[in-house]
């Protein structure tokens, strides 16, 4: 069985890619105008201290065909790491391995591939896209359809998901939007088990905006609201996301502001954020006995839905217009139910108009035992050519 789903597997991703080389080198001409291509190349390196450095590739070219109200697009990847992602529980498996060695693997995979059709008022899309929801900066409870690491360096592009997703403007400015996400278990199965169905709407006022949010995920039920509101010259964001899980609710909220200023002839923007875990551990006891104790917060680490051990975060960030092709960004997260905490200096620079070069210092602190102890110290280099 296994078997054959690996050829039906290869099939299907060799039949898209295909599909997507006609769409780049056979194109109609009275097309060409509705018809746009572009991409990139990245190299990057992680030097962990008293570790050996990892290497990794990315080649991606995004594809797209605009007529009238439809649009066809598709982004053609391959990637090379020594952790790659996979698609084993998505409903679909665009991803084939093309080389597996113990220091490096290569896959190539489609990270978009979906059909629009969007009018004055209306967008119907279906095919593996990315959706992000949510009022967080680094923490975001509402965003729960395959989230960014909040540590995460390069947030370019996030990874694809299988859904159908629709959304409605009314004349008032306000919006309702709603989506499927299917999924399959370890077993290739699908079902409500593992999908998740969520309705937004979003309210849209002169001074502030509304988000209330309702969803079954996983199934389990969530309900959400969140807003954002200008108070004194800075924006000021929140949200709360409520889970039932047999009978228990977890309780998760992220509340930031954010501020611009001038300040020795640069441009330069602040932020401060507060994050409550609703799923984590708030006595700081990390231990394997306490982590097993804790089924909720294990398989939404798994599922990669949160990243976080605590209950309780603090996050403390600034960027600077060193000029205006090179910013520096510090940011501090502060894990406050261990004092732990994780410095990151960020460094984008555009060394051309079409390269750029992103480099980040890691430095962890804390006690023996503390979540942020237990990551090394690094060093991130990343080199983007942009076509």
């Amino acid at each position: 069985m296994k078997a054959k789903r690996a050829q039906i597997k290869l099939r299907m991703t060799g039949a898209l890619v295909l599909f997507i080389l006609v769409q780049l080198f056979f194109l109609p001409e009275s097309h060409a105008s509705s018809f746009s291509q572009k991409g990139h190349i990245k190299y990057q390196t992680l030097l962990p201290d008293g570790s050996s450095s990892e290497q990794s590739g990315d080649f991606r070219l995004n594809l797209s065909l605009r007529e009238s109200n439809w649009a066809l697009v598709s982004d053609y990847q391959i990637l090379a790491s020594q952790t790659l992602i996979n698609d084993s529980n998505r409903l679909l498996d665009l991803t084939s391995e093309i080389h597996s060695g113990d220091n490096i693997s290569a896959a190539h995979r489609l990270d978009r591939l979906h059909l629009t059709y969007a009018s004055e008022q209306t967008v119907f899309r279906i095919g593996r896209q990315a959706l992000s929801w949510g009022n967080g900066l680094i923490y975001n409870p509402m965003d729960f359809f395959n989230p960014f690491d909040p540590t995460a360096i390069d947030r370019e592009f996030k990874t694809g998901d299988d859904m159908f997703y629709t959304q409605y403007s009314f004349d008032s400015g306000d919006d309702l939007q709603a989506v499927w996400v299917g999924r399959r278990d370890d077993n290739g199965d699908s079902g409500s088990d593992v999908s998740s169905l969520a309705v937004k709407y979003h309210i849209f006022l002169e001074d502030y905006e509304i988000d209330f949010l309702l969803a079954e995920h996983f199934d389990n039920q969530l309900i959400g609201i969140g807003g954002v509101i200008n108070v004194g010259g800075a924006i000021w964001r929140g949200d709360m996301v409520s889970t039932e899980i047999a009978n228990r609710n977890y309780n998760s909220g992220v509340l930031n502001a954010s501020y611009s200023w001038m300040a020795w002839g640069r441009n330069m923007s602040g932020m401060i954020e507060y994050y409550r875990n609703g799923f984590g551990i708030e006595n700081g006891d990390y231990s394997p006995a306490s982590l097993f104790q804790n089924r909720e917060l294990l398989s939404r680490l798994e599922r990669g839905e949160l990243f976080t051990l605590g209950r309780h975060y603090l996050s403390v960030a600034a960027t600077v217009e060193l000029t205006p092709l090179w910013l520096f960004t510090p940011t501090l997260f502060t894990n406050l139910d261990d004092d732990s905490s994780f410095l990151q200096l960020v460094s984008q620079h555009d060394l051309q108009q079409d390269l750029q070069l992103l480099v980040a210092i890691s430095i962890p602190h804390g006690n023996n035992g503390s979540e942020y102890d237990s990551i090394d110290k690094s060093l991130f280099a990343q080199l983007a050519w942009y076509f």
